[in-house]
């Protein structure tokens, strides 16, 4: 479990920096292409779970916060799993930022001041 947290850390890290110079340098206009693992959308919440679409045209879908508690409760330590599930709300909470950002990146190319 401890790795497929980190491995969407790393995802989203580099998925926020890919869609921020997508934006920032006109992706569309100017001809360069973000690498195919940039997060290009985001939907759906924690609850119900999200969907994680990349520039690919891949996509993941990471089991509900309430499933990862679940599994949380699979660690033998009182520690372990107070670890497991402050890591949770953070990761759920980081991509729910992240689905905001994303779609305000997409309305503010569309929008501009």
């Amino acid at each position: 479990m401890r790795i497929w947290w980190t491995a969407i850390a790393a995802v989203v890290s580099l998925g926020l920096g890919g869609v921020g110079t997508a934006v920032a340098l006109g992706a569309t206009t100017s001809g360069w292409v973000p690498n195919g693992d940039t997060i290009v959308r985001v939907t759906g919440d924690a609850a119900n779970g999200f969907g994680i679409f990349y520039y690919d045209g891949s996509a993941i879908f990471p089991p509900t916060d309430s499933e990862a508690m679940a599994e949380c409760q699979e660690y033998a330590t009182y520690v372990e799993r107070v670890r497991c599930k402050t890591e949770v709300r953070t990761w759920y909470r980081d991509l729910a930022a992240m689905k905001r950002a994303i779609n305000w990146a997409h309305y503010s190319e569309r929008n501009p001041a």
